[in-house]
């Protein structure tokens, strides 16, 4: 039964490892490029959070009242 893990003497790791440090290279650009047009969800999200408290405590005050 053959070793299919080992190396076939062709295969250059050199290309996968250049690969891949393009790609990390390349990611932090991505994630700069997306992190000022992040911030308008994130308002939002915010916003959305402190009016649904804020619905949730004016039901309970008048179930209470």
């Amino acid at each position: 039964m053959a070793n299919n893990q080992a190396p076939q003497g062709n295969h250059d790791p050199a290309g996968s490892t250049q690969m891949f440090r393009a790609f990390v290279d390349e990611a932090p650009q991505g994630r700069r490029a997306a992190a000022p047009s992040s911030g308008g969800p994130r308002i939002g999200l915010i916003l959305g959070v402190v009016a649904a408290v804020a619905i949730v405590a004016a039901v309970a005050w008048l179930a209470l009242a």
